[in-house]
This record gives structure tokens, sequence and C-alpha cells, in this order.
């Protein structure tokens, strides 16, 4: 492991953010980070009562962590849990007031939040909070990593939602656990209405200072709940949810306890007084448990399994009515997989959220080939160390260290020397979706951002890295999940070797799964060329395919069809049938085929479709302008000439152009010609077409003849040539952190980063990309993407 980056809060004149007691963090497969402060209301060195103090909750994209949202909770005690859902988008905040907020994207943004639903269990902290389970599970064979097609890889494993609605779709909700031993559960109905329950987790309540949920396959949920005792049993309870009667219906059930190992050895027994952390392995593993006991100044981890055993029947009953087969009665019964010696105390835990699938790997540690940060869980201690460990033989695969002084692994606690004052420390930790990134809150606010190798330590040749990565990756691109933290180990080296691989796999999945997954894998491909100087121009085109795919979807999607008993192809659907069909450049002739009444739109549409269809022709124009320079890979729109799948696209886009423009003329794309009798658009799609047959799919591919280029070479004669910004401006982290050299940030100031080799290339790219095309000055760019939110 090693640190990426540190960011930190600057103190001003009359406030201050100082780190919430208890501190909350969680960690989005969108890659988004939320965390808690307190914003002091005073600057006094004495404590802060509660009513001083603000509590804040902050959301950070990882790209950008200086560019933090922050959310005024309105939660009047301290915020105790935070939880992402599924898809990154809501966020669950709940306080030592029984208080639980749901915080939902406004418009799709990550810096507009609000809460409209929630609910109260008042006077009862939260300790324990949990989306409920949607059914959706995913895992990932490791073993099958070799294997080309994506669905032995990656397998949808049989998981029933916690709760379902008619037709099986899964309800959402929530479920908490208070410290007074309630359980409560809210379900959000489709009409907006929240449904809340909340029961006894058993009929002696007693205190709960420690639990944690889990599910099972069969759609039940499991409570791990400890009074942070540890001569005291870890209790276990099943809970089913349900709707009775237009109302929501609790269940509980108790299930086998525990007491930790070192409870019962008798020279442990008085050493670890407290449990300080009690968390299942995963929210979908209720089987497996992690459990931690402390003293002052050390801690000892314990990783325990639930199993079925058979139960052992009596020699008599046997002879009365002997056991045959699977009628042996058994009995599910807690057995210790592991424990850790002596250890610094434990200051957080973060647990994997990669559901890796391995055979035979209960007390083994995997080979090489299988040291995949799933298998890993991250423990931070008072010193200011983390340790990866390993999810059940709980041996050490990996360490960091924020100080200088570096001590052996294997050192007993006892014998390490004391530190003066209290040494900086997380006190919570998040890992990412992938495990290849660990965020850290430490005691004095700040947040740490570590790497961790994919090969965890163990030294690996370019080949294999080279897989580990690539199988990471393509997770993502089925899952959807962000990929930044992956990005944070590819060297720029690795960047063609990766691309290329990656589109290898993607070409030997089936024609549908392809479709689905092309525009994932485009913009995977443009942050990889990030990454290199030597792929930083296929960037440009790697994005403009991006956008040209979202400009056709959203123009085809306003065609409808003018008579509803229509066949089963859309509007849109024909249209590529036809341009694909009919290859006569005159584009006249090919709008002749087409229903013209399906293509009307309302005046005002058409009108403020023009920023679009002028991109459309300028594109289009540019790319004609360009094929004389053909032969160089560096120019942008370069691959865009023999792709005739994108300019097929652009075919249909201008013929779709043509018919708005006999309806509303002023939605035209505009040029600057020399002749006023000369039809921009006619002579375009005549050039376009010719290029389009040399390359298509459905043809033989040629190269484009010396007639096709000449007239190319006269365009600029005939047209101005737009200029066109390639791309937004790139202000993030991941291409600047290739050194490996850790970056001070600040929240709320954005830094002055050092530019990479690749950003200084993109930049004289975006320079002198049109000094080529033509001689004449340009005019006023017209830009490739529309402005965007830093946090779209």
């Amino acid at each position: 492991m090693d640190l990426a980056y540190v960011c930190e809060w600057e103190k001003w004149p009359k406030s201050t953010h100082c780190p919430s007691v208890p501190l909350a963090c969680a960690w989005s497969c969108r890659n988004l980070i939320a965390f808690t402060t307190d914003l002091r209301n005073d600057d006094q060195d004495c404590i802060p009562s509660p009513a001083d103090l603000t509590r804040l909750i902050h959301i950070l994209d990882t790209e950008h962590p200086w560019d933090v949202h922050s959310i005024n909770s309105g939660h009047s005690e301290a915020i105790t849990c935070l939880e992402w859902d599924q898809s990154g988008s809501r966020l669950l905040s709940a306080d030592a007031n029984g208080q639980i907020k749901c915080w939902s994207m406004a418009d799709h943004l990550a810096n507009s939040w609000e809460s409209s639903v929630g609910s109260l269990v008042e006077g009862d902290p939260i300790v324990a909070l949990s989306w409920l389970h949607n059914g959706v599970k995913l895992a990932l064979h490791v073993e099958k990593s070799g294997v080309s097609s994506f669905g032995e890889k990656f397998s949808r494993v049989k998981f029933s939602p916690s709760l379902t609605l008619f037709g099986g779709k899964p309800m959402e909700g929530w479920i908490a656990v208070t410290v007074s031993g309630l359980v409560t559960v809210s379900l959000l109905k489709p009409s907006g209405q929240v449904l809340t329950s909340t029961e006894s987790l058993c009929r002696l309540r007693g205190r709960v200072a420690l639990a944690d949920i889990a599910f099972t396959g069969g759609g039940n949920i499991v409570v791990a709940t400890a009074d942070g005792s540890s001569a005291c049993p870890v209790q276990f309870y099943k809970v089913c949810v349900g709707v009775v009667s237009e109302k929501c219906r609790v269940d509980t059930e108790i299930l086998p306890s525990l007491f930790m190992r070192c409870t019962t050895d008798p020279n442990r027994k008085a050493r670890f007084p407290a449990v300080t952390h009690l968390k299942f392995l995963a929210r979908d593993m209720s089987e497996q448990v992690l459990l931690c006991a402390s003293s002052q100044t050390s801690s000892i981890v314990e990783c325990w399994s639930l199993r079925k055993e058979g139960l052992p029947v009596n020699n008599i009953f046997q002879q009365i009515s002997p056991v045959v087969g699977d009628k042996q009665p058994m009995i599910l019964k807690w057995r210790i997989l592991s424990a850790t010696n002596d250890l610094d105390r434990v200051s957080a835990v973060a647990l994997p959220k990669l559901p890796i699938s391995l055979t035979n790997t209960d007390l083994k540690v995997a080979s090489d080939t299988q040291f995949y940060p799933g298998l890993g869980l991250a423990l931070a201690f008072h010193d200011g160390s983390v340790h990866i460990v390993h999810r059940l033989s709980l041996q050490t695969m990996a360490v960091f260290y924020s100080s200088v002084a570096t001590r052996a692994v294997d050192e007993p606690a006892i014998k390490r020397p004391r530190t003066t004052g209290s040494a900086i420390h997380f006190k919570a930790m998040q890992l990412s979706w992938t495990s290849l990134a660990l965020v850290g809150i430490d005691n004095h606010g700040k947040l740490s951002m570590l790497r961790i190798s994919p090969s965890m330590g163990h030294t690996l040749d370019m080949g294999l890295a080279l897989r580990h990565l690539l199988f990471l990756l393509e997770y993502c691109m089925v899952t959807g999940y962000d990929w930044w933290d992956i990005l944070l180990h590819v060297q720029p080296a690795m960047v063609q070797n990766l691309v290329d691989r990656l589109h290898e796999e993607y070409t030997r999945q089936s024609a549908t799964l392809q479709q689905v997954l092309s525009t994932r894998i485009l913009a995977m491909k443009a942050s990889l060329c990030k990454l290199s100087p030597c792929t930083v121009t296929r960037v440009c085109d790697y994005h403009t395919k991006l956008f040209l795919i979202a400009v056709s979807s959203m123009l085809k999607s306003l065609l409808r069809p003018h008579i509803l008993n229509t066949p089963d192809k859309s509007p849109g659907d024909r249209l590529t049938e036809i341009c694909a069909k009919i290859t006569d450049a005159d584009i006249d002739k090919v709008m002749i085929n087409l229903k013209t009444e399906e293509f009307v739109l309302d005046m005002n549409t058409l009108q403020a479709l023009q920023q679009l269809l002028q991109w459309v022709g300028d594109f289009v124009l540019y790319l004609l302008a360009s094929l004389p320079n053909q032969g160089s890979p560096l120019r942008p729109g370069h691959s865009f000439l023999r792709d005739g799948t994108s300019l097929g696209m652009l075919r249909e886009l201008m013929v779709v152009i043509r018919i708005w423009g006999l309806l509303k003329p002023s939605c035209l794309p505009v040029y600057t010609a020399t002749s006023d009798t000369q039809d921009s658009m006619s002579l375009l799609f005549r050039l376009l077409t010719k290029l389009w047959i040399c390359c298509r799919d459905e043809g033989p591919t040629s190269e484009p003849d010396e007639a096709l280029i000449d007239e190319c070479c006269l365009l600029p004669s005939q047209l101005l040539i737009p200029s066109l910004d390639w791309l937004p401006v790139s202000d993030g982290l991941v291409s600047r952190l290739q050194p490996k050299q850790p970056l001070r940030l600040h929240f709320g100031k954005a830094p002055a980063l050092p530019g990479s080799a690749t950003t200084l290339q993109l930049d004289g790219l975006i320079r002198d990309v049109h000094h080529s095309v033509t001689e004449s000055p340009p005019p006023p760019s017209t830009c490739l993407f529309p402005p965007l939110s830093p946090w779209s």
C-alpha cells in the first residue's frame, strides 16, 4: 500500500470543521465518498456543547476531492451511520436520537441533495443501518479469469430480495437496530408512502452497544448484536419482513450465539474486556462474522463461521431407529476459523465489497494468481498503521505505516514503544468497490486515500498484473460500477496492452451483450488512454463517439409513428434499415423512401435542437476536410474515417436534419460558403456516403479513391472549416498520481496541480488541430461538448 493523496480542512476565522464523534464514512459504487464532521460555531478551545455543533455530511468525488459538497443534515444529535444504496444515488443517515433520513440526488447531480422521506425511533440511538437487499448478487470466479465469456467469469447468484412486490419486484426500504434492542424497518411504496414497523429483537431486551446486519439467500435478515462486554455472548437474530393489510410486519427469531475464544482462555480472559468491533464479512454473507476484543492498549481479532453439524444420537435410539443418510438431525453451530495474536489497539475496520468466489478458501490463503484485494479486509491501529489481512485466515497480506519508523509485522504489541501523545490514526475507513483503494478519516479530520496493490504485496510479472487489472475492469464494465480506483494502478506502459485486450474480450461476447456494453467500453478506453502520452490523442475520438451515440439516441427518440398500429420496428430502427440499404449519394433520393410524417415535431422543439444539429453538421465537415491527412493516426477524428458504424450514424442524422429543415429552415446547420447557390448539405452527404461505402460493415472494405480525396481537398475553399474544442478541461487527479508521490490538498480549494506529459500533449493538440486543416484564421470555436457540471 502507498499513499495517493491527503485532503484536509482549512481553518476559518469564526468556525472550524472538527471530526465528529462517532465518525461515519461510506463509499458508493460511483466512487462518491460521504463522511461526517461537526461544524463548531465558535473558535474556543473548550469542548463545545451539542447545541454549538452543526452536523454536516460531506460528499465528494474521488477524482476531485477538494470539490466537496457539504450538507447541513439537520440531525440534532451525532450521526452514527451512513449507508449508500446499490445504485450509489441515495444515502441513508442515522443519528443518536433515532432519526433516519434518506438523501437522494436532485436532477441526478452529486452536488444537489434533498431529503424527503425518513423514519424516527425517538430517543433511541441507531447503532446499525442497512438498505434492504434487492436480490441482485454477481459473483466473481477468479479461477475462470482466463475464460472468454463474461457469463462464466461473473455469474448471477440465486438470491432472494428481502421483500418483494407483486410480480417479484424487490421492495425498497431500510432496516436499523437501536441501542435498546429494537429493530425498525421502513418500506418505500411506489406511491412515495413510507411504511414503518418497530419490534424488539427478543422478549428480554438489553443494551446493544454494537450491531451489524446481513442477508441470507432465502430473503431473511440476520442481525448480530453485542452489549460491549466480552464476558457476554454475541447474539444473533433472524428477522423476517412482510406486508400484511397495507402494514409493515416484522418477525424475529433467536439464532445460535457465541462467546469469543479469548474470553474462554484463562490467560486472556481479563486482558480484553470490551468487544469493540462486530462485522459480518459481507452484507450477503450472514454465516461469517469478524469480532474484535480490546483493552486500553491492545486488541485481538477472531473470525467465526456458522456451519451445519450432525447432532450425535445416543446408541439406544440408534438401535430403535437407525439414522440413515439425510435423516440425521442437524444443528447450526458457530466455529472459529482463525484468530490473531495480540495486536495494537484496533481503531477502525473496513470490509471488502468485492464478491469473490473461490474454491477451498476456508483456511487457505489463495495462490499468487488469486491474491486479489477482495480477499482482504483492512484493520487500522492506534499507532497509525493499516494492515490488510486475509478475510478468513487473518494472515497479513499488506501493511501501511503513516509514520517513518516502521516495525516488524510480527513484533508483539507489548514490546512496541509507547508513543507520546495521541498518534494520528484512522477513526473510520472504507474500501472501494473493487478493493483497490482505501479511504480513511483520521482523528484530526483529514481524509487519506491509499492505493492497495492488486497483487497484495506479492511480486507479479507484467502479464499477471495486467490480467488482474483486466479482470476487474471487465467486472466494472458488466456491473456499471465506476473504475477510478483501478486507474490508480495503471502505469503508462500498460495502457496500450490493456485497451487492446479489453477490446478483444469485448468482441468475443454475444452481439446483444456488446450492444449493452458499447458505451461503457468507450468510456473505459477514454479514461485509460488519458494515462499515457502515446495514446492520449485517442481520447478525443472516444469522447466524440460517446457524444455522437448520445445525440443519435436522443434525436431518434423524438421520432413517433404516424399511426398507432405500426409494425414492431420503431421509426428510428426503420431509418437505420433504410439508410443502410440505400447507398445513393443523393440525400433527397434517400429521403423519399422515408415516411416523413413520422418526423413531424413541434416548431419550438425543432428550434431548441439547432445547436445539436449544428454540431452534427460541423463534425461531418471537419471529418471530410481531414480525409486528405488520414495517414496521421495522431490527428483527432482519425478512427472515424474507417469506422463504418459511426459514419452510418452520421449519415442517418444528416437525413433527419434534411427533413426537419423542410419543416423549419432556421433549425438547419449554418455554413459559411463561398457561393450563395451551393447546397452544402447535399455536398457533404454525397462525400460522406462515398466514404461510408468504403468501410461499411455489409460490403468489402476499400481505400477512398483519388476523386473523393480531391473533392475533400477542395472543401476548405468552398466552406469555412469550424474549429472544434475536442476535450473538456482535464483537471482530475488520476493522471497526475502516476509517480506515486502523495499530493497535499485542501477541501474547498482547487489545487495548482503540476501538469503531466499527457495533459501538456492534449493542450498542444487542441491548439494545433486546425492549423493543419486550413491556413485561414479559424472562426470562434464550436465546443464539441455542451457545458457540463463538474459533478455530472
